[in-house]
This record gives structure tokens, C-alpha cells and sequence, in this order.
């Protein structure tokens, strides 16, 4: 066998394709539609890849098209595809055997992306916990609120909780109702657990084992890449909530007609959410030329890398901003908090970074002659949120042709698994050269 197809990254693709594949076969059964017919192939398609690869987009209307089985197996499409298919692999193995093989632990490592091999066994109990208890808290405490304040039956509120609850955690975006949480851009009891629940399975599953290890002590010492996910994240909220708040203020169609707090609130709903996760508290469509291009940037960098966020991720941006200040200053490294940055990380950084926003560029050049005479802010917004999977839309999702939907498949799929996962399935030769070629000094700038 070629030893080719037993790299960890291949594995990866070739599961998430598997998931996908049998998403799209369920989806397409007369049970999973509302109506009791089949549903179009690329209709099930889409919604199977835009579930599994945790974005959201969707080109019919999750509440009304799909039935009740149809909306489960969405739900536990997003589930496995957040939650990743290697993890529940292997977090399966190891409910059923204590040990577990080097190669199983191989393959948990390229999905979260943990520090060390040996810290795969305690990342990987944290994923399974974490994803618990966030989830059943977030569905809890939306139930209660569905009930108690908007008269829902309880197996209604129940399933509604549950249901968004998930989709938060996973950053997945789909709501079973067509305004998705605009019904709620004032109440608080329904965003903020939102929020938590998107903010946490943003961080990345390494980040919180970092934090949860951390705990209690009176000098945390974190490390670098937790650092720059937490406060990186941080500042990302803080300024995007900022620019939200300025630039929709007045305006009519979005925070214009809402009182000063539910201003402030859905402004940071729409900060947290542009990210990566695909709720929307305002109409997107009838944003500012400015909060546009402030999401094009908030979706592009994404959250933190091994959770379940998309994007070219917090880290990745930060690294590269610390290069820039480096630069600028005169370093000869690259250096944080006393610390310098491995060499192969700013590699990787750039090629994160070159690669993702090549691929944006060019999907927009293919999709932008199909999707006439839409306006330009609104395809690029489709194009990056589909790679970012994040799942936000001005609302042209359904109109665009067949073919501008397939890239948008294709986005959507190369960006949940990662350009450089991909990259590297698809490589056929990953050996080191025993050998280094004399230094030269292009000129640059």
C-alpha cells in the first residue's frame, strides 16, 4: 500500500468525504424532507457539506424544507463535524479499550493539533467533557428560556435548545428558523448563552486544557499560543463590537430602531458571531458598506486552531502581526513574551495565510461571471464566509446557479479541513532533504 494514504492528513479528508457522502445520501430520503419527497442531489449535497464542515449556509430554509428526522440528521452531521472525525474515532476507541495505539493517537493529534503526543490522551477526554457539559448547560438554560418566556411547549423549547445549543458549540450557525435569532436581538437570556457556547468551542480544545490546568493558580503561566488565542480573541470581539456599534447605529435595517443596551448587544452578538459562527442577531443584508468589510476580516482570521472554529485562525494572524512588529523594530527574531517563535511556525503561517487567500481570490474570480449581476460586496461576503465556514449570508445564497454553488461546496469543504491538510494529503513526496543550498538576499519591498 502506498504509504501516502496512511498520513494522518489523508485519513482526515478522506472522513470528512465519507461523512459527508452519507450526510448527502440521508438528506436526498423522502423521510428527511417536511414534504416526504426526494430532495435534489445538490440540495442535499450542499446542506450535508455546509453541515459537516460546521459553516451554515444553506439553500433552502432549515425550518420549513427538512422534517423533524431531516433536522436531526443535520444536527448530528455539524456534531460530528465539529466535534471531528478523527476525536470521536478515537474517543470511541477509548471508551471501549483503556490503551490506545500509537497510530490511533497519531491520527488524534493532526485533528486537534495538540502540543505533544503525550498530552493527545488528556485533549481528548477534554473534548468529550467539554463538549458535554457546554452543550447540555447552553441547551438547559435556552430550553428555559424558550418555555418560561415565549410560552413554548416544553418538548418544542426542548428541542429548540438542544438544537442551538449544539450549533453554537460547534459554530455551525444553522437555526431552524428562517430569521435565524433576529426574534431575539433584544433578549439577553437567548444571546448570552449563545455567545458563551460560540466563544468557548472557538477557543480550541488545547486552549482550554491549558485554561482548565491553569486554574486556581495565582500566576497562570500560559503559553504562547494560549496568549495570543485568548486576548487576540479578545481584542477581535472588543474592536469588532466597536465598529458594529458606530457603523449600524443609525441605520434603519439593522440597530437604528433598537433601544441603547439591545444596540450594544446586538453589536457584540454580531462581533462574537462574524467570527466563525454563523448566528445573526440583525439582518445581514442590509448592513453598512463598513460592517461588511469588517466582516470580511473578523471571518477570514476566524478563531483558535483545534476547535471549532474556522478561518485562517487567531494565531495564525497574530504570528504574523508579530513578524510586522518585529520587523519594524529591528529584531532579528521574532519574539513574545521572551520567548522566539519557532522558525517552522512563521512558515507555516505564511503559507496558512497565501494559500487561504489565493484560494478566496480565485473562487471569487470563478463565481463572480455566474453569479451576475449580483453586487460585488455581496459574492465576496458569500465567498469568504463559505471558507471561513461561517455561515453568514446577505441573502443570495439560493439565488446563485448551480455551478456557483458547487464552489461554494468546494470552499466550504477545503476550508473546514484546512488548506494545508489538504496540501499535504495531496502531496505525494514529504521527505526532508539531508542538505541545506547556500544562502542568497533577493531584494524585497
Amino acid at each position: 500500500m502506498n504509504t501516502r494514504f496512511l498520513h494522518p492528513s489523508t485519513v482526515l479528508v478522506l472522513s470528512f468525504l465519507a461523512v459527508i457522502t452519507l450526510g448527502t445520501v440521508l438528506l436526498m430520503l423522502p423521510f428527511a424532507s417536511a414534504q416526504g419527497t426526494a430532495t435534489p442531489l445538490l440540495t442535499a449535497l450542499f446542506t450535508a457539506t455546509s453541515a459537516v464542515c460546521v459553516t451554515g449556509l444553506a439553500v433552502v430554509d432549515t425550518g420549513t424544507h427538512w422534517s423533524g428526522a431531516g433536522q436531526v440528521v443535520i444536527l448530528g452531521l455539524f456534531q460530528v463535524g465539529g466535534f471531528g472525525m478523527m476525536t470521536s474515532a478515537t474517543l470511541m476507541g477509548l471508551l471501549i479499550n483503556a490503551q490506545m495505539r500509537l497510530r490511533t493517537r497519531l491520527l488524534l493529534q493532526a485533528e486537534t493539533h495538540s502540543l505533544a503526543l503525550g498530552d493527545v490522551r488528556s485533549v481528548a477526554r477534554l473534548v468529550l467533557v467539554v463538549t458535554a457539559v457546554v452543550e447540555s448547560g447552553m441547551a438547559v438554560a435556552l430550553t428555559l428560556r424558550f418555555a418560561l418566556g415565549y410560552d413554548m411547549p416544553w418538548d418544542e423549547a426542548a428541542w429548540q435548545g438542544v438544537f442551538h445549543a449544539v450549533s453554537a458549540f460547534n459554530n455551525a450557525g444553522f437555526s431552524t428558523w428562517s430569521d435565524s435569532v433576529m426574534r431575539f436581538v433584544g433578549d439577553a437570556w437567548v444571546l448570552t448563552p449563545l455567545m458563551l457556547a460560540i466563544v468557548i468551542g472557538g477557543l480550541g480544545f488545547p486552549v482550554l486544557h491549558e485554561l482548565l490546568a491553569e486554574r486556581g493558580s495565582r500566576r497562570p503561566m500560559w503559553s504562547m499560543h494560549t496568549t495570543l488565542t485568548v486576548w487576540g480573541s479578545a481584542a477581535l470581539i472588543v474592536l469588532g463590537t466597536v465598529l458594529f456599534f458606530w457603523a449600524e447605529f443609525d441605520n434603519p435595517g439593522t440597530l437604528g430602531p433598537l433601544a441603547l443596551a439591545d444596540k450594544a448587544l446586538a453589536a457584540l452578538f454580531t462581533s462574537v458571531s462574524a467570527r466563525t459562527a454563523g448566528f445573526n442577531a440583525v439582518d445581514i443584508g442590509a448592513l453598512t458598506t463598513e460592517s461588511l468589510a469588517a466582516h470580511y476580516a473578523l471571518m477570514f482570521i476566524g478563531g483558535g486552531s483545534a476547535g471549532t472554529a474556522g478561518g485562517v485562525k487567531v494565531t495564525t494572524f497574530f504570528v504574523l502581526m508579530l513578524v510586522v512588529w518585529n520587523e519594524v523594530r529591528g529584531h532579528r527574531d521574532v519574539e513574545f513574551r521572551r520567548r522566539r517563535v519557532a522558525d517552522s511556525v512563521l512558515r507555516q503561517a505564511f503559507t496558512i495565510m497565501a494559500l487561504s487567500a489565493a484560494t478566496v481570490a480565485l473562487a471569487l474570480l470563478l463565481i463572480l461571471p455566474l453569479a451576475a449581476p449580483l453586487p460585488l460586496e455581496k459574492v465576496l461576503f458569500e465567498v469568504v464566509s463559505a471558507f471561513a465556514t461561517v455561515g453568514l449570508s446577505t441573502g443570495i445564497t439560493a439565488e446563485l446557479v448551480p455551478g456557483a454553488q458547487f464552489i461554494l461546496i468546494v470552499l466550504m469543504f477545503v476550508g473546514r479541513v484546512g488548506v494545508v491538510t489538504l496540501a499535504m494529503a495531496l502531496a505525494t513526496n514529504q521527505l526532508r532533504r539531508p542538505y541545506r543550498y547556500p544562502e542568497e538576499k533577493p531584494i524585497v519591498g
